[in-house]
């Protein structure tokens, strides 16, 4: 199996990381591809769009002409996993909390409504423990940063977890997307979850 971490900046290393160990904790043969051109995408089975600055993500990706084929692959069922900046590449529908309706490049293919910096300066970085009950998973202790939150799932898009009353992890069909760092706790939950809808 090949996992594929988007490379252009974010925690790759870090999601490779954890990849890496999850696959290893579920004794699956298989490797992490760092993914930047479109031949990296035609290899693999699971792709991972990691946390960083979404509008950079989105330019990056449009000007190597990826960004459509990743929409792509996505509609034909590629498994995807979008932390922070990834959860917001994937939402059809993004505000931020500060400057509103703001143009940037996106995958645009879940249904949920994302507001980027929603928890504002007073708490720019803060750790949580968050329930994974509905993936059949331990509490995870991890760490949120600038982040973004889901305000609304609607359609196929159901809400996994939250937070204080705020959606912080939700799925529509083979699409995941966390406003947490998942890569930056000690447990590999959400990873071994990406690798299982892979192996399906």
């Amino acid at each position: 199996m090949k996992v594929g971490v988007l490379a252009y900046q974010g925690s790759y290393e870090e999601h490779a990381t954890m990849t890496k160990r999850a696959l290893d904790e579920m004794r699956v043969s298989g490797e992490v591809v760092a993914v930047k051109t479109l031949n990296d995408l035609k290899q693999i089975d699971a792709l991972i769009i990691p946390g960083g600055e979404s509008t950079t993500i989105g330019i990056i990706a449009s000007k190597a002409g990826i960004l459509d084929e990743i929409r792509e692959k996505i509609k034909g069922g590629l498994p995807v996993l979008g932390t922070c900046a990834g959860a917001i590449m994937l939402a059809k529908d993004v505000t931020d909390a500060k400057v509103g309706k703001k143009s940037q490049p996106l995958i645009g293919l879940m249904n949920v409504k994302v507001i980027r910096n929603y928890y504002g300066r007073q708490r720019e970085s803060f750790e949580a423990e968050v329930d994974l009950s509905a993936i059949n998973e331990k509490p995870m202790r991890t760490v949120f940063i600038r982040a973004p939150a889901i305000v609304k799932a609607e359609g196929e898009a159901k809400p996994l977890s939250t937070l204080e009353g705020v959606i912080v992890f939700a799925q529509e069909r083979n699409m995941l997307a966390t406003t947490f760092h998942p890569e930056l706790s000690n447990s590999t939950a959400i990873h071994r979850y990406l690798i299982r809808m892979a192996k399906k």
